[in-house]
C-alpha cells in the first residue's frame, strides 16, 4: 500500500481505506459506534481523515470488521502512527484551510479554476497581504500575519520546477480587474502572473467574459492527484467550512467541467497577451 508523505494525505487515505473495509463488513457507522461506544460522529471524522487515529483505534476496527490479512492491518496501523505527526502549517497557529495545505504540499499536479481572485499559489505578497485583509476583517493583525507567511510558504513548490509538480489555473477575466489593494498591486500581481506562467510546470488559461455563461459560473473548485493513488480530490472552498469530495462518481463531473473550461479559455499565449493588454489599465496616469 503506498502512502503519501503529507500526515494529511495518509489520514484520508487511512479513512478511505477504513470506510471500504467498514462497508465490507456490512456495519453502519451507527452500529460501529455502538460496538465502540464512541459517538457516530466520531467514525465520520475519522472515515473521513478530519480527525487523528491512533494505531489502537485503527487495531480495534480491524477486529470489529474480521480483518484476517495481518499485513493489511499492520500496514494501516503504520499509516495510524504516521499519520499523528503534523506538518508544518500547525505552527502558525489556527489556519482554516489547514487539510488543503497538507494536500496541496503532497500533490503532484492541481488543476484549478478561480472565478473571483488570484490563485494563493500564484499570488504575490502585497496581493496575498490584500486579499486576506480586505476578506477577513475580524481577524487579528497577528493571524493575518501568520495567514500571510502560509501562504507564501506553500508558494515554495510553485517556484521549482524541478520538483514532480504540474499547476494548471483556468482564471475567470474577473480576477484581472478586481482591485485588490492599490493599482500598483494590481499591476505588479499581474507582472508577476505573466511572467511565472511562461514555466514549464505552470500553465494559465484566462476565460473572458465573452464567453457568457459556462460550466465554472458555480464557483471555485481546485481538482489535486497524488503520485501513488490513482485517485483523486476535488476541493471546494466555502466561507465556514471547505468540502472534499474523493468518490470517483463525485469527481467525474469536475473532470468534465475542467475540460470544457480548458476548451473555452484563451490558450496560453493568448491568455499572456490578455494579461498584458490588462496591465495597461494599471499604468498611472501620465
Amino acid at each position: 500500500m503506498a502512502v503519501n508523505g503529507s500526515p494529511t494525505v495518509r489520514r484520508l487515505r487511512l479513512g478511505a481505506e477504513l470506510r471500504q473495509l467498514r462497508r465490507s463488513s456490512g456495519m453502519t457507522s451507527q452500529q460501529v459506534a455502538a460496538r465502540l461506544l464512541v459517538s457516530q460522529s466520531k467514525i465520520s471524522l475519522l472515515e473521513t481523515g478530519r480527525r487523528a487515529i491512533n494505531p489502537r483505534d485503527v487495531r480495534d476496527l480491524c477486529e470489529l470488521y474480521e480483518v484476517t490479512d495481518q499485513l493489511l492491518v499492520a500496514s494501516l496501523m503504520r499509516m495510524a502512527k504516521e499519520s499523528g505527526r503534523q506538518g508544518w502549517w500547525v505552527a502558525y497557529g489556527d489556519v482554516p484551510y489547514s487539510v488543503f495545505v497538507g494536500m496541496e504540499t503532497e500533490a503532484a499536479s492541481i488543476h484549478s479554476y478561480e472565478p473571483l481572485v488570484m490563485p494563493g499559489l500564484l499570488q504575490t505578497p502585497a496581493y496575498a497581504a490584500a486579499v486576506i485583509g480586505e476578506t477577513n476583517p475580524h481577524i487579528s493583525a497577528e493571524q493575518a500575519a501568520a495567514r500571510l507567511e502560509v501562504r507564501l510558504r506553500r508558494q515554495h513548490r510553485a517556484h521549482h520546477p524541478a520538483r514532480s509538480f504540474r499547476l494548471w489555473v483556468v482564471l475567470d477575466e474577473s480576477a484581472l480587474h478586481r482591485a485588490v489593494g492599490t493599482p500598483d498591486v494590481m499591476r505588479e500581481q499581474l507582472e508577476h502572473l505573466n511572467r511565472i506562467s511562461a514555466q514549464p510546470h505552470i500553465t494559465v488559461q484566462i476565460l473572458p467574459h465573452s464567453t457568457g455563461a459556462h460550466p465554472g459560473v458555480s464557483g471555485q473548485f481546485s481538482i489535486l492527484t497524488f503520485l501513488d493513488s490513482d485517485a483523486g480530490v476535488v476541493y471546494l472552498e466555502r466561507f465556514t467550512s471547505d468540502l472534499y469530495l474523493e468518490k470517483p462518481a463525485d469527481l467525474r463531473p469536475y473532470h468534465l467541467m475542467y475540460d470544457h473550461l480548458q476548451a473555452q479559455a484563451l490558450g496560453p499565449e493568448q491568455s499572456r497577451q490578455f494579461i498584458r493588454h490588462t496591465i495597461r489599465t494599471y499604468a498611472p496616469p501620465s
